[in-house]
């Protein structure tokens, strides 16, 4: 004789009645139904069974409560638009995944206070470990208060790494950025390039001001005076180098190549220049920061600064992870690679493709 269905009822099945139904004590409809591998058949299968037939869903809030933690990792980002951001967040996935732990991410939409809003009820909510990428700003006041939901969260169970600048006293994976514009500024200017331009980013974000820092630096350090180079602020997006770029263009462009702060921004810069008429490298050269994939499609390639990014993902969620609790927190340095790609060229000559 077949089982008859549940009868209809109203409210969300309770583990009682599954442990009652299966004929087993309440701790053991417990151990089964939280994935214990102690229980053996045959109450395992018959605690499943009976879960299954009542439609017997697991109070997951209850079960972080008792256990201290969920087996959710809260990855907060800046822009989940931007492909820098999604690279990382594909390398955080891939390491929590080994680990049957679930990536819950947030996009911050470059907003402080909201970054803010998101930590606080990743820690409400018990989650394992939280995971923050995007530059810090240079307000004191934003850092400190952030370092302190930070600091209650890692005092409450909870684990934190930042792939950053290193100010919130958490585990960090740390980008090289100065140096890294520094070795782009050299090798541009090795290109023969004595006028240049700088996308530079908003003032505030201390990524964006770090990368105009190194690349000023590495054109000093090429023998070129500080005057050689032109400075235009505006949003950390694409939408910000189309608009940066264009500005350019209207006070004369008088440079023979532009460095924007980050690829995204260079790719909205190559827009404006092509929609002003401009050739990419023949009248101007393009370099950008990050390596992001989709310059994978872009004509011409663009010149940048590589960067590991789902290494850079992977190495924050280890660090967060495996970390024991109370334990110093640790720097991962990440220093980047100059890549010199199409479209930038040697001045004085025709155009031809650098080398990789």
């Amino acid at each position: 004789m077949s089982t008859p269905p549940a009868p209809r009822r109203r409210g969300p099945v309770r583990l009682a009645e599954v442990a009652a139904q299966a004929g087993v004590s309440l701790s053991t409809a417990s151990r089964v139904l939280n994935g214990s591998r102690a229980v053996g058949e045959p109450y395992r299968g018959r605690v499943l069974a009976v879960a299954s037939r009542l439609g017997y869903r697991a109070n997951l809030h209850a079960q972080a409560i008792a256990r201290g933690a969920s087996n959710v990792v809260g990855l907060v980002v800046h822009d989940i638009s931007d492909p820098y951001f999604s690279a990382i967040a594909d390398g955080v996935m891939r390491q929590c995944e080994q680990r049957g732990l679930v990536v819950v991410m947030a996009s911050t939409r470059r907003d402080p206070e909201r970054e803010l809003d998101y930590v606080a009820t990743m820690r409400a909510q018990r989650a394992r470990a939280v995971i923050i990428v995007g530059s810090r700003t240079s307000s004191r006041e934003l850092t400190v208060r952030l370092a302190k939901e930070l600091t209650g969260f890692t005092e409450s169970g909870g684990r934190v790494a930042c792939i950053s600048q290193n100010r919130l006293g958490t585990h960090t994976v740390l980008v090289q950025n100065r140096a890294g514009a520094r070795d782009l500024a050299r090798a541009l200017a090795g290109l023969g390039h004595r006028r240049l331009a700088v996308l530079a980013g908003p003032a505030e974000l201390l990524t964006a001001r770090d990368r105009h820092t190194g690349f000023v630096e590495g054109l000093r350090d090429a023998g070129l005076p500080d005057d050689a180079v032109h400075a235009v602020p505006g949003p950390f997006t694409r939408d910000g180098g189309y608009a940066a770029a264009g500005r350019l263009v209207a006070g004369g462009l008088d440079v023979t190549c532009v460095f924007a702060v980050n690829d995204v921004m260079a790719v909205g810069a190559m827009a404006a220049f092509r929609d002003h008429g401009l050739r990419i490298p023949e009248d101007i050269s393009v370099a950008g920061f990050d390596d992001i994939q989709t310059l994978r499609d872009l004509v011409p390639p663009l010149t940048t600064v590589g960067l590991p990014l789902e290494e850079m993902g992977e190495r924050a969620a280890a660090l967060a992870l495996d970390a024991e609790p109370g334990a110093r927190p640790r720097t991962i340095r990440v220093r980047g690679e100059v890549l010199l790609r199409a479209s930038t060229r040697r001045t004085g000559q025709s155009c031809s493709p650098t080398s990789e």
